[in-house]
């Protein structure tokens, strides 16, 4: 008896510590690779590594699209996980030239970015749907 006893406890410890491990550590944010499509159909973006981080380039325009932006043209830099399914970094806004505090947030195929001043009291946000 002695023996199922102190079996039983060392399967109550190995649990203990597989849960601990399956809830423990940082939050790993989701795969952002891929084309995203602006939800006004003006544009799409393509995000990929650079270096540690995420980049977001403009890989296609609507003709009808009038905007300063260009295809080729990073919008978001530096994007670097911030918990899970969200990231901060920097935005480019092509339509005034400045450089913004940027945030992201996935939610399915749904991306949400935003590009922020005075430490994110203003905000100014777009909502992108995946394509590939």
């Amino acid at each position: 008896m002695l023996g199922f006893s102190k079996l039983r406890g060392d399967v109550r410890g190995l649990a203990v510590a597989l849960a601990v491990i399956a809830t423990a550590g940082p939050a790993v944010a989701a795969d952002l690779g891929g084309t995203w499509e602006r939800d006004s159909g003006q544009s799409r973006i393509k995000f990929s590594a650079c270096g540690k981080a995420q980049c977001g380039s403009i890989v296609w325009l609507s003709p009808k699209a009038e905007a300063k932006a260009k295809v080729g043209q990073q919008i978001f830099f530096d994007m670097v996980p911030s918990g899970a399914d969200s990231w901060e970094g920097k935005a480019f806004n092509p339509e005034d030239g400045k450089t913004y505090t940027g945030k992201m947030t996935l939610a399915g195929k749904t991306l949400t970015t935003s590009g922020c001043v005075l430490g994110g009291l203003i905000c100014k946000s777009a909502t992108w749907k995946r394509i590939d």
